[in-house]
């Protein structure tokens, strides 16, 4: 029958899976790194998924697609429940797929690197913890922006030299912090400040996009266009 069903732009997708999350039936799943629907018969068209989406790779469309089937989403969520209650109950003690614990092997350290040779700190102002930034900080007049999750710094070996340096640098949590405070305290830093550019540092995890929302929110609120970048930063150390 021809009716209302999602469509998932996959060169836009991003899979940060904050899309999966959103859908309460279970439709969406993410396949080979980006955001797919599994099966016409879990959407039910509403699009819940949409304004989840930091990259706008979601639509509505309306196509030939099989109905939409209550009964199977229902049973499909029970045993998705069962199923991820039994993995997750003894490895992530809080659901997020950013606590699966993981032991990062690396390889030894080339014997002409001198581990004693202390590289200077490229942090340029204090505090660093966007909950403790004024937002009429002298030093935040034109700036050059970084806003990054805090676990990026200890992920990434060159964080300093490679993202830190000439900008002003704002660090926090989108999970254990209070992320629509984030998005209110950014904004007032762009509307006071008039900054030269923004650049967002996450991980890889999908927890961590909340980062990214906040920010994007923010510039639409203040009704700030600078130039803007990302960075995603895996559990490897590695960007992708």
């Amino acid at each position: 029958m021809l009716r209302k069903i999602i469509e998932i732009d996959q060169n836009k997708c991003n899979g940060c899976g904050l899309c999966v999350n959103a859908c309460h039936e279970g439709a969406i799943q993410l396949v080979n790194g980006k955001a797919s629907l599994i099966s016409d018969e879990y959407c039910d068209g509403l699009g819940d998924c949409l304004p989840e989406c930091p990259v706008d790779a979601i639509q509505i469309i309306e196509r030939e697609a099989a109905d939409y089937n209550e009964e199977l989403v229902k049973a499909k969520m029970q045993a998705n429940a069962a199923k991820h209650q039994a993995q997750t109950s003894a490895k992530l003690p809080c659901g997020c797929p950013g606590t699966l614990a993981a032991e990062i092997k690396k390889a030894p350290v080339p014997s002409r690197v001198n581990l004693e040779d202390e590289r200077p700190s490229e942090l340029r102002q204090w505090p660093v913890q966007l909950n403790l930034i004024n937002p009429q900080a002298s030093y935040l007049q034109h700036a050059d922006l970084l806003i990054a999750a805090d676990c990026t710094a200890y992920a990434y070996a060159s964080f300093h030299e490679k993202f830190m340096r000439d900008r002003i640098t704002m660090i926090g949590c989108p999970k254990l912090d209070d992320n629509d405070y984030y998005t209110e305290k950014i904004e007032q830093i762009l509307k006071i400040n008039n900054p030269k550019s923004v650049k967002v540092i996450r991980m890889d995890v999908p927890c961590c996009s909340g980062i990214v929302r906040a920010v994007r929110t923010a510039m639409d609120n203040a009704g700030i266009s600078v130039p803007y970048s990302e960075v995603i930063i895996n559990s490897q150390g590695q960007i992708l």
